[in-house]
C-alpha cells in the first residue's frame, strides 16, 4: 500500500461516539485521527479533567480510494463531509496544524516586527511549513494567533512569530 495515494477526509459521526469510532476505524486498520484535548470538567460534587474531541461528532480519516466505502460502514459513521456529493479532501498541512495546535509549548523568543490584525501569514519553519492564514490577534511580544481553515470550521493556533512571515 503506498502511502502517496492515501488522502485524508473528514467524517461526520453520531454525537458522543468520536472514541468509539476511533476504535473501530483503527480496529478496522483505516488510519484515523481524532483530536483530543484535555477539559476541566465540574459536576455537583465534583471536578474531572476529560479527553474531548476537538471537533466534536468529527473524525479524520487517511485513506486509498479503495477504503471509501468501508469507512462509510464502519458503526457510527453518518457521512463524508462532501461539497456537491463529492468527498472533500483535507490538506496534510491543515492535520499538521491541528496536531500543532495541541503539542504546542512555550514560545520562542522572537523579533520585534509590527504584526497586525487581518495580516495574511505562512509558516516558514516547524512542522506546518507552507501552511497559510490570517493574523487575528497580536497576543504579547511572542505570540500570534493565527485562523486557519479546517473541516468548515475555524482552528485558531497560537504560534511564535519566528515561524511566520508577512505574505
Amino acid at each position: 500500500m503506498s502511502q502517496s495515494t492515501k488522502i485524508w477526509y473528514a467524517v461526520y459521526v453520531r454525537s458522543r461516539t468520536e472514541k468509539k469510532v476511533a476504535l473501530e476505524l483503527t480496529y478496522n486498520e483505516i488510519d484515523n485521527y481524532l483530536p483530543l484535548v484535555k477539559r476541566l470538567k465540574q459536576w455537583s460534587d465534583r471536578k474531572k479533567w476529560v479527553e474531548e474531541p476537538l471537533f466534536r461528532s468529527y473524525i479524520f480519516v487517511c485513506i486509498e480510494q479503495n477504503d471509501y466505502f468501508n469507512v462509510t460502514q464502519t458503526q457510527g459513521v453518518v457521512k463524508y463531509i462532501s461539497f456537491e456529493g463529492k468527498a472533500v479532501p483535507i490538506p496534510d498541512e491543515q492535520i499538521l496544524a491541528i496536531k500543532y495546535y495541541l503539542e504546542e509549548t512555550d514560545p520562542e523568543k522572537i523579533d520585534s516586527a509590527k504584526w497586525s490584525k487581518g495580516q495574511k501569514v505562512e509558516v516558514i519553519s516547524g512542522s506546518m511549513v507552507g501552511l497559510k492564514g490570517e493574523l487575528i490577534e497580536v497576543n504579547g511580544k511572542n505570540r500570534l494567533k493565527v485562523e486557519i481553515e479546517a473541516i468548515g470550521s475555524s482552528l485558531l493556533i497560537y504560534i511564535p512569530k519566528s515561524k511566520l512571515r508577512k505574505i
